[in-house]
């Protein structure tokens, strides 16, 4: 991979930061921020129309910087860069980026647009191409932060389980993650379980969830906190279902335990996600369940590779 290195400009270290309203996007953006410390301050910003959003694709091939395309709040602060995810976003982002003189970084591959961004932070799977202004890491941005909603009672191993949902990709099959579930029961007598589900879990899932013999549970359709953080800082072992990329890089990324993750019935062709998780376990990140666990609590250093290339 070509070496990458931008420049922070002097001044102010203030990112500022576009969301398109999609938590997964914006997370991806404040975990960039927080990886390097930095403060921030977040701007939602709108195309005016599906029309202005098809236009400011040839606008962007052409070098034009339309600001009456899109809508964004007033009183931009003065930044060392715009950060943005999301098609939503990218154009916005050089436009901005060029009217505040300040870097222009792009989180996931800006697709449909040209990759002019000073930084492009890229997900291996997404197999981007190699460019001096592209750092391409194998899992998405993530910072975790714990919020102590749940401690070790004793010495007992912690084991937690990390539960998505149905998606284009994947299917939970209640049958699969019952007798998963009851496998984990068996390699782990006397553990100290703990479960957390998502905004996709499926009825019957939390039905099943409900019944196990979990210290401490969130459904995430009626309880409105995010354990996984805590999970991750506690754990010697913790289960992820294989749906969400989100989850699994913030498993390989933060915390000591080992990473196990749970196969789901694929729906449709082989899918980035994956060729993510083959990736990861080929390196030792994580482990593939097969009824057993494996040794992996290898984890990325996230902070160490952003701040290799802004500096």
């Amino acid at each position: 991979m070509p070496e990458v290195n931008i420049l922070a400009k002097d001044g102010a270290e203030t990112l500022l930061i576009l969301s398109d309203g999609k938590p997964g996007h914006l997370n991806q953006s404040i975990a960039f921020a927080r990886l390097l410390q930095r403060p921030y301050q977040v701007r939602e910003v709108r195309f005016v129309s599906r029309l202005a959003k098809a236009c400011s694709y040839p606008a962007d091939r052409l070098g034009l910087t339309l600001p009456g395309l899109f809508r964004v709040a007033e009183g931009l602060p003065a930044c060392e860069a715009v950060v943005s995810a999301g098609s939503e976003t990218y154009y916005a982002n050089r436009v901005l980026s060029k009217r505040l003189q300040a870097r222009s970084v792009a989180i996931m591959l800006p697709r449909g647009y040209r990759y002019a961004f000073d930084l492009i932070v890229a997900q291996q799977h997404d197999r981007p191409s190699q460019r001096d202004n592209i750092l391409v890491l194998p899992v998405n941005l993530s910072c975790p932060e714990p919020q102590g909603l749940v401690a070790p009672r004793d010495d007992r191993p912690c084991v937690s389980l990390i539960i998505g949902g149905t998606s284009r990709h994947f299917r939970i099959d209640v049958a699969q993650l019952t007798r998963q579930m009851e496998q984990i029961f068996r390699l782990f007598p006397g553990a100290d379980f703990f479960v957390t589900t998502s905004r996709r879990t499926p009825a019957a899932v939390e039905a099943l969830v409900e019944r196990g013999p979990f210290r401490y549970k969130v459904i995430a359709s009626r309880d409105a906190v995010n354990p996984i953080a805590d999970f991750l800082a506690i754990s010697d072992y913790v289960f992820v279902t294989e749906d969400s990329t989100s989850m699994i890089s913030e498993a390989v990324s933060f915390g000591l335990a080992n990473v196990e993750v749970l196969p789901l019935v694929r729906q449709g062709r082989p899918n980035k996600i994956q060729r993510m998780t083959k990736t990861l376990a080929e390196q030792g990140y994580l482990h593939l369940f097969d009824g057993f666990y494996g040794d992996c609590h290898r984890k990325l250093d996230l902070r160490a590779r952003l701040q290799e290339v802004w500096s």
